[in-house]
């Protein structure tokens, strides 16, 4: 019988996207951020912005390619500002107020329609919720999910940047399925990339593995090949999850 549901946050829980005008809006932040502790760029806003953006992409390429993620006091100094001659112990005594300020402002996030509703039908049917999520910053996505008002469903929140690994990797799925005290054939996975969610869920044994599309997917699982773990169902709406839950897990539907 399946009696929990672990979820992805960003595209997933919460909507997600950017575009150049959130680009420019945590540049504009981030280098008020910097010189306000007096660590000054020294170049123009575009110079700014590229510099950045390639430590950005740097960090990208190794975190996914080793399914790791580091603290953001490492992040910033030695990925996203590398470039820059900043002093490390400043930097890092602010990292984390900056990787918060990335999350929230490089990204619009708004928590996805239904999701609230989705939430308490499970609650009610008596299944246990939480949450699996790939995040630089080490309190953003227990902060969104106060401001959403919804971490009271969450029994346990289990982030990238706090254990040390990235989703697809099973590290960060056997820490949550040790954390809630469930083994993975109970759990449902639900996500909005296969290249993270399906696969490593599916990879960690789970019961049941969902996809639901964000923004983000296609850019995400662009590299997926056609042989990969696939889905047990594509849903469109979150509040489709509840009603296939009750058709295939008729042993927590409602009477």
């Amino acid at each position: 019988m399946l009696t929990t549901v672990l979820f992805d946050m960003g595209g997933t829980l919460e909507d997600i996207w950017n575009n150049e005008t959130t680009r420019a809006q945590v540049m504009a932040r981030l280098a008020q951020e910097l010189r306000a502790a007096g660590l000054e760029p020294g170049c123009s806003m575009e110079e700014f912005d590229r510099r950045v953006m390639e430590g950005v992409r740097a960090y990208k390429r190794w975190s996914e390619r080793v399914h790791l993620e580091k603290k953001p006091e490492e992040i910033w100094p030695d990925y996203y500002l590398r470039d820059f001659d900043f002093d490390r112990q400043v930097l890092e005594s602010m990292a984390e107020k900056l990787a918060n300020l990335w999350e929230v402002t490089f990204y619009h996030r708004e928590l996805r329609a239904g999701a609230g509703e989705m939430l308490q039908a499970l609650k009610d049917r008596g299944y246990r919720i939480g949450v699996i999520s790939n995040n630089a910053s080490l309190y953003n996505v227990f902060d969104v999910l106060e401001q959403y008002g919804i971490r009271g469903y969450m029994e346990d929140v289990t982030v990238s940047s706090v254990v040390g690994y990235r989703k697809p990797h099973p590290g960060i799925f056997q820490i949550a399925l040790r954390q809630m005290q469930v083994t993975a054939a109970e759990c449902v996975y639900v996500g909005d990339t296969v290249s993270r969610d399906i696969i490593g869920s599916k990879r960690a044994g789970f019961g049941k593995s969902v996809q639901i599309g964000s923004f983000l997917s296609a850019q995400k699982d662009a590299q997926v090949g056609t042989d990969a773990e696939r889905p047990d169902i594509i849903i469109h709406d979150i509040r489709e999850l509840v009603d296939w839950l009750d058709e295939i897990n008729p042993e927590m539907a409602l009477p």
